[in-house]
């Protein structure tokens, strides 16, 4: 019986792995198309360069964003087709790419958080710079 349900549920699993593969590739695409116009947006108007590379700083975080989303996309599918497909080799391919990708996902997010921190950490610089300026 439940051999018989898995063959009746093994190609709707095949299309969700398929789904979700497509989706990651929409995801990234989409971070990456956002991040080009602001790029470009931001060359155009920022004439200070300091100012253009602290923004460029932001648009590469916005960008690890997508990228980090579109990787868990990729091994929640790598997860269903390892189920689905259960052999030694695919369970050994899945291991390494969850290996593979985890570590990539967490440098990113750290690359992401230690940015953001900086960028916090600038924020407060300004803030109190204009308070001793206005008290001053």
């Amino acid at each position: 019986m439940g051999h018989q349900i898995m063959d009746f549920l093994i190609p709707a699993f095949d299309i969700v792995v398929v789904a979700l593969n497509f989706l990651s590739i929409i995801v990234l695409i989409w971070g990456v198309v956002i991040s080009g116009y602001d790029f470009i947006r931001s060359e155009l108007l920022h004439e200070d360069h300091v100012r253009a590379a602290r923004h460029n700083n932001f648009i590469r975080n916005f960008l690890g964003s997508y990228i980090l989303l579109s990787l868990e996309i990729l091994i929640a599918a790598d997860i269903i087709e390892s189920i689905i497909n259960p052999t030694m080799e695919d369970i050994l391919r899945l291991a390494a790419v969850v290996v593979i990708r985890t570590v990539i996902s967490y440098f990113l997010h750290r690359e992401i958080q230690d940015a953001l921190d900086d960028e916090e950490h600038n924020l407060e610089q300004a803030r109190r710079k204009s308070r001793k300026t206005s008290k001053g």
